[in-house]
């Protein structure tokens, strides 16, 4: 018995190793990291799915990572600060939106730059915004607008099966 239990105690750590090999390889390629550079911010009306760690992306690659959120008291908008690479800089009408990684979740900061001469300076704020697009309100959205196509077909339907059948009583009534 005590060979079993050193047997299953031995196997339990060359879990527990291999398990956070997984880990550190996991955090170190992850790309979580954030980015050295400058401090921006912006805000907008919704920010779902969006969080600190979140990807900056300009064009599909990371520029940048979300800092903080929070709401702003008196507008009661989502706050977002981030921080893009010092390399990149930021034309004074850029915008910014919160986009889809995919279909199955995942959140990121597009900046699209503009074409201004003038840049935004360390700290500033992008004021061009578009909030998150909910997937489950589209949905819905679809499926009432769905719903209220097919009643009144069916209303259209029976207007029309009713008032052919009435023309055709008062026609049987002449002949």
């Amino acid at each position: 018995m005590v060979r079993r239990n050193g047997a299953e105690i031995l196997a339990g750590l060359v879990v527990l190793i291999v398990a956070a090999a997984f880990l550190a390889y996991a955090l170190a390629t992850s790309g979580t990291s954030n980015v050295p550079g400058y401090q921006f911010s912006a805000e907008f009306d919704r920010i779902d799915g969006l969080s600190v760690g979140s990807d900056v992306r300009m064009a599909g690659v990371k520029i940048g990572t979300v800092t903080q959120t929070s709401i702003d008291p008196k507008t009661y908008l989502a706050m977002v600060d981030f921080t893009v690479a010092k390399d990149i800089k930021l034309p004074t009408d850029s915008s910014a939106a919160i986009a889809s990684q995919s279909l199955l979740g995942g959140k990121y900061l597009a900046v699209v730059p503009g074409g201004s001469d003038k840049m935004i300076p360390p700290g500033g704020h992008i004021t061009v915004t578009q909030g998150s697009v909910s997937l489950e309100d589209l949905l819905g959205k679809f499926i009432f607008s769905v719903t209220d196509l097919v009643s009144s077909l069916k209303k259209g339907d029976s207007a029309a099966s009713g008032s052919s059948s009435g023309s055709g009583q008062s026609q049987g009534g002449l002949q």
